[in-house]
């Protein structure tokens, strides 16, 4: 009898147990829900948390995190530049830094950073750009380069990789010498710019001699001022007919994955 009534008492208790178990998993905050169901956060919110940390900062958009227990904030500062962080639920712990997928490689926040990181395309002029390519082409893809820049000059190599295979892409050159850092960049992209050349920007690349610029041009003032008002501070930085800002070298095979990528967007 006693037997009889421990069995019946275990099967009370472990019945017990299941109903409380599921009504954790049907209301808690675990891998079976989406934790957002009892977490909520908005841009208000995150400019509130975070003007603690970063003054005047602009809230572009708040999301769950690629990891349970944070949210990722899309921010840009008063100066232009765009960012990720992340904040964890108790709003008490600012995240720097990159997520990168284990298994993939894959850097999580570089990629949404590129989707952030974007300007408007129509907006920067193409007459005095040089263009690689067909003019006529389909699809465009702006550079900024400078001609001592030696990421820029790897880039230039990609380039004609590119169009060895492509047809459908022109990419204009806009001449953005980063003069605190190449102290003959100015001169020789005013050169180049005078004579439109890319035979000159092939031997800039190449170290060769570039002579003394033959014209009064403004352009690469205009220029400098382009890249500095959309955010573009670095050299070699891309710019895609989406608007997105792909910053600093790439390889031919990636550098076209983006492109499609961007074609397939805005077709």
């Amino acid at each position: 009898m006693n037997k009889k009534i421990s069995k019946i008492t275990i099967g009370i208790i472990f019945l017990m147990f299941v109903k409380v178990i599921s009504s954790y998993a049907t209301e808690g905050c675990g891998s079976v829900h989406d934790c957002q169901n009892c977490h909520s956060f908005n841009k208000k919110e995150a400019k509130q948390v975070l003007g603690k940390f970063i003054p005047d900062l602009k809230i572009l958009e708040v999301k769950k995190a690629p990891v349970n227990g944070l949210w990722e904030i899309a921010i840009e500062s008063k100066e232009g530049k765009k960012g990720i962080l992340y904040l964890d639920f108790s709003k008490k712990n600012v995240i720097i830094g990159r997520i990168i997928n284990i298994n993939t490689k894959e850097d999580l926040t570089m990629k949404r950073f590129i989707e952030i990181d974007k300007v408007d395309f129509s907006k920067i002029p193409l007459k005095n750009a040089l263009v690689m390519g067909n003019s006529n082409a389909k699809h465009k893809v702006v550079i900024f380069t400078d001609p001592e820049c030696p990421f820029c000059a790897k880039l230039h190599k990609e380039i004609k990789k590119i169009l060895k295979k492509r047809n459908d892409i022109a990419f204009y050159i806009k001449l953005f010498p980063l003069k605190f850092l190449h102290k003959d960049a100015y001169r020789k992209a005013k050169a180049i710019q005078c004579n439109k050349s890319i035979k000159m920007l092939d031997d800039a690349f190449e170290r060769k001699s570039i002579p003394d610029p033959k014209c009064d041009t403004d352009v690469i003032d205009k220029n400098i001022k382009l890249a500095i008002k959309l955010g573009i501070r670095g050299t070699p930085s891309i710019v895609l007919e989406d608007g997105r800002i792909i910053r600093g070298f790439r390889k031919a095979e990636q550098l076209l994955q983006y492109i499609d990528n961007s074609n397939k967007k805005g077709s």
